[in-house]
């Protein structure tokens, strides 16, 4: 394997400059880039980086470990890489922006919008709403665990159509709890979508957010199971693969993948700037009215088996409590080949997106991975605010 790099880039031209006596600036990239290491040494991943925005510390990005293993090119904070469930999060924005509208309502009936869709198996689209869909209340199974457990060839480059999906969804056991994460919610919001605006869910994503908002390494990749433009390699480990005992699975390089499967709650490409761009506007409140934000920031529990503890679940959007106090909102993605995105906005303002072209296979490395967003958010948070956060916001409920 390629040695371990490490990449810090300055402020990029035209962020704030940070100010000369913020000394905590330069202690929170060093804290970050520690955090990254140990995904990369301690767990192994390949790569890992992270880019971070905020007012006082400019514009700034991080990086461990290696894009290629082949080339022992470094990971780069500018590398474009499929960032799976953040998807849901620009599908759910535009079902909100058509809300907002009056063209969809959020508690209508998915029947109203696609008659006899939804059959079978207990499931009835006359009592799942469009809320429910965006904010995994629906009861739906998720179809991506249809897939899980077949051996990846089977379906890495097979096209999958969004009903074909559903169907394959509505086969499924019914999940026991009332919050259930399902991709095929989000599949079914990009059909309502479609039935609404009589465009694609792709075609009223690109119009309404990624152009708007100039996001370049961001598309919609189709079939195409190929990254366009500079990426990182992804990996993951081949479970069907011998592997002598004790030792771990064999990695394969799966950065080539068609991500059909995941359609409007799974496909996108994109890079670390443009997540944290895309955030800063929804959360900014440039791409919906006040009223219609705050109703993507009303949540229910998450399961933690399915997220992580103490998450709350929007309309496409995660709330998730700060060590320091607060919560960030956001949303993560993961696919099987190995990509992993997380983009998120914090107390202040601060946004912070991460990469990693490995996912963590153990708990420990995944409580790690969930650190390195508390230390972007908290490194250089004073005590004094830390504790006042503590107390004020722990009884809080987003």
């Amino acid at each position: 394997m390629a040695s371990v790099a490490l990449a810090l880039t300055a402020p990029s031209a035209g962020a704030a400059a940070p100010p000369a006596s913020s000394l905590g600036c330069d202690a929170a990239r060093g804290a970050v880039v520690d955090s990254l290491g140990t995904l990369t040494q301690r767990h192994g991943l390949a790569g890992a980086a992270v880019e971070v925005v905020d007012g006082r510390c400019g514009k700034w990005g991080a990086a461990r470990g290696v894009a290629d293993l082949g080339t022992g090119r470094p990971m780069n904070a500018k590398d474009r890489l499929r960032i799976g469930s953040v998807s849901k999060t620009f599908t759910a924005t535009v079902v909100v922006q058509l809300a907002a509208e009056g063209r969809i309502g959020l508690d209508a009936p998915v029947e109203r919008y696609l008659p006899g869709l939804i059959r079978g198996h207990g499931h009835d689209g006359r009592t799942i709403t469009v809320r429910q869909l965006l904010q995994h209340t629906s009861g739906l199974p998720d179809h991506v665990e249809a897939f899980v457990d077949r051996p990846v060839n089977e379906w890495r480059h097979r096209h999958f159509e969004p009903r074909e999906l559903i169907a394959t969804a509505l086969g499924l056991p019914r999940p026991d709890k009332k919050w259930h994460y399902s991709t095929t919610n989000t599949v079914i919001a990009g059909l309502v979508v479609e039935k609404v605006t009589g465009r694609g869910i792709e075609a009223e994503v690109t119009r309404r957010i990624i152009e708007p908002l100039a996001l370049r390494d961001t598309y919609w990749p189709g079939d195409d199971s190929r990254i366009r433009g500079p990426h990182s390699r992804s990996y993951f480990r081949d479970a069907d693969a011998d592997a002598p005992d004790g030792t771990r699975s064999p990695r394969v390089d799966g950065t080539e993948w068609n991500v059909t499967f995941g359609g409007a709650g799974g496909a996108l490409v994109s890079a670390p700037s443009d997540v944290g761009r895309f955030f800063g506007a929804l959360l900014g409140g440039k791409l919906l009215p006040a009223r219609w934000l705050a109703e993507m920031k009303r949540t229910v529990p998450a399961d933690p088996d399915r997220l992580w503890p103490g998450a709350r679940y929007g309309l496409g959007l995660i709330a998730s409590p700060l060590e320091c106090g607060g919560w960030w909102w956001g949303h993560g993605g993961t696919v099987p080949g190995g990509h992993r995105a997380l983009g998120a906005v914090g107390p202040g303002g601060r946004s912070v997106s991460l990469a990693l072209n490995e996912v963590p296979d153990t708990d420990r490395a995944e409580e790690d991975f969930h650190a390195v967003v508390n230390t972007a958010f908290c490194a250089d948070r004073t005590e004094p605010t830390d504790r006042t956060d503590r107390t004020d916001h722990a009884k809080e409920t987003p």
